[in-house]
């Protein structure tokens, strides 16, 4: 099938290349047939034999070729010692993420309407399931920030859904993530934290042009950005809830932008300075009766309520859906620094 699909492809490229090297040599058997000297005879022949092995090999190339677009990031040929990072006590299992895009195939991200070297078809395919990159996206994030990744006595459980991961080449590249991430007590069940990071963006190929390698790489850059946002909420909240398991000095930077002022004691609880985009924002503090409900806010998934997160400062819109109930909505201010709380009734 895979064969039968890239002869439809390739199949006005090879006609248009195999016309003109049957007409090439067509005219060099005519000049072969014709009175000449031994040597121009034995050079015309030659000639003839290399047009015929170069057509089959280019064939023959085409149809193996691999579309494919390789994630797995080369490791640098002279990388440079780093100090290990010092691992808190906050244990996490990874359960995966749930690929929930409509009219997508596992490991489609995309089309492409432009040239791109390496890649033939339209079609823009992974080397692996979407949900497995970005489950192993998010784990390189909580296990370089120091938390402990194990498959057996978890504190904590990730998993979440992938509702939009799109990469399609256009005049430019256009990226389009939105990924709904939950963490919850492995013993209790307990949600912790659940919310949505969304992230787009565009680029320019380039005067060079596009290729296998800049669209992985891109793609990578992306959604990092996506996972470190997600890591950097949810160890925020953690480090409220659990502060012990993170063994916080003074000085000590367990997580960017959060920084350990004072500590009696290495295993006590210490006082944290506020990160620093909860100076330049406001915070959110929304419940719902009945709670799980899903909050939007500006049109935007944010999470399930209960729901406490940093909101930009201005006039926003929050709206409430709950399958059974009608839509709520509440239209707040957000203030620099300060918290905002919101309780929502919801009718039938």
């Amino acid at each position: 099938m895979r064969i039968l699909s890239q002869c439809r492809q390739y199949a006005g490229y090879w006609q248009a290349i195999s016309r003109a090297i049957s007409a090439l040599l067509n005219y060099l058997r005519k000049l072969n047939s014709m009175q000449h000297s031994p040597f121009r005879t034995c050079l015309v022949s030659l000639l003839i034999v290399v047009l015929s092995t170069f057509s089959v090999n280019l064939y023959a190339e085409w149809f193996k070729s691999d579309d494919t677009i390789n994630l797995i990031e080369t490791p640098p040929k002279n990388p440079v010692a780093t100090t290990p990072v010092v691992k808190n006590s906050a244990t996490i299992r990874i359960a995966g993420y749930v690929d929930a895009r409509k009219d997508m195939s596992p490991k489609k991200i995309g089309t492409s309407n432009q040239r791109i070297s390496g890649i033939w078809g339209k079609e823009l395919l992974i080397d692996r399931e979407l949900s497995q990159f970005v489950a192993e996206s998010i784990k390189k994030a909580f296990d370089d920030a120091g938390f402990k990744i194990v498959q057996e006595g978890a504190l904590y459980e990730i998993g979440g859904v992938i509702k939009e991961l799109t990469y399609n080449v256009k005049a430019k590249d256009e990226v389009s993530i939105l990924i709904e991430t939950t963490i919850k007590e492995v013993a209790t069940g307990k949600v912790v934290w659940s919310g949505a990071v969304a992230e787009k963006n565009e680029r320019f190929a380039g005067v060079s042009g596009n290729n296998k390698k800049e669209i992985a790489a891109h793609l990578r850059r992306e959604t990092k950005i996506v996972t470190q946002k997600t890591m950097d909420a949810i160890s925020s909240t953690l480090i409220v809830l659990r502060p012990e398991l993170f063994n916080m000095t003074p000085g000590t930077k367990a997580i960017a932008g959060v920084t350990v002022l004072q500590s009696s004691a290495a295993s006590q609880p210490a006082v944290i300075a506020p990160a620093v985009s909860a100076a330049t924002n406001g915070v959110l503090v929304l419940n719902t009766k009945p709670s799980r409900a899903k909050i939007y806010l500006d049109g935007v998934y944010f999470g399930m309520s209960p729901l406490r997160a940093e909101v930009d400062v201005g006039v926003h819109e929050v709206s409430v859906k709950l399958d059974g109930y009608k839509v709520a909505a509440e239209k707040i201010s957000m203030r620099k620094g300060d918290t905002t709380e919101l309780e929502m009734v919801l009718e039938h």
